[in-house]
């Protein structure tokens, strides 16, 4: 390291030392499956938000075994409130193939890792420094936003590679579980103090609007039948703020994703 990533990493820790939330429920674990659990609900989610399904979550479904058994509509239903309710689809998936073919174990490799369903790149990187301590480079929005801030001050559309290359120089390859804990807590005090840095990288994307999106529809159907099966029609009329047609193009997706099964003639969360 030269000596401005030098003083970078000190600043960082000192951060850390004074401002970290070390109370996270999910920071007091190294428990593969808890801190994965949190990776999938922190996906473009609160912190606020997630923190009390993570606990309900948890007492409910506490190890893969528990959740690879659970039915599926009950695990839709306790993400109610997280949005994105694919998530909850990979993540039982995820639990399956953990106990079918590592007895309920997570393997602590980052190749196996992300081989595994709703897995990417980040959150394999993530589950390998948070549960193993073990020196994955990895970049999310707030990893992001502190390298911007601190090295390409005066850059745009700067690419993910060339940050990653120093999170692998600055990376505390003895104890990478704080110092990622160190980055993103950082982060988040970045974006509030001085705005958000990731619009001049190249690899930000604003999320969309929610309000009449397609995702809205989605979660609407979803949301809906966690109350009861319907049928077409009474979809239509519950939910009629919503045009028709594209009620029934997400109705048909959802069903090809396996996200809601069709009986007889009505539509309900898969058993």
């Amino acid at each position: 390291m030269n000596r401005k990533e030098r003083q970078f990493v000190d600043t960082v820790w000192q951060f850390w030392r004074k401002e970290g939330r070390h109370d996270l429920p999910w920071r007091q674990t190294t428990d593969p499956y808890r801190i994965l659990v949190s990776e999938v609900m922190l996906q473009q989610t609160q912190v606020e938000r997630v923190i009390p399904k993570y606990r309900v979550f948890m007492k409910r479904w506490g190890s893969a075994r528990a959740l690879a058994r659970a039915p599926l509509a009950e695990v839709i239903k306790a993400w109610q409130g997280l949005g994105y309710n694919s998530r909850a689809k990979r993540l039982r998936e995820c639990a399956e193939v953990v106990v079918s073919e590592y007895q309920g174990h997570f393997p602590a490799d980052y190749g196996a890792l992300k081989a595994l369903p709703g897995i990417g790149p980040y959150t394999a990187g993530a589950v390998m420094a948070f549960a193993f301590n073990k020196p994955a480079p990895i970049i999310e929005t707030n990893i992001r936003s502190v390298y911007l801030h601190h090295f390409f001050a005066d850059a745009t559309d700067v690419p993910d590679e060339a940050i990653m290359a120093l999170v692998t120089r600055t990376l505390a390859t003895e104890n990478p579980r704080e110092w990622y804990w160190a980055l993103m807590d950082y982060g988040v005090y970045i974006k509030k103090t001085f705005g958000n840095p990731n619009s001049r990288s190249k690899n930000f994307a604003k999320q969309s609007r929610f309000v009449g999106s397609d995702r809205q529809i989605r979660g609407a159907i979803v949301r809906m039948l966690t109350e009861v099966m319907c049928t077409r029609k009474v979809l239509h009329k519950r939910l009629s703020q919503f045009d028709m047609v594209r009620i029934d193009v997400q109705l048909e997706k959802l069903l090809a994703e396996g996200m809601i099964e069709k009986r007889g003639q009505r539509f309900a969360l898969p058993t």
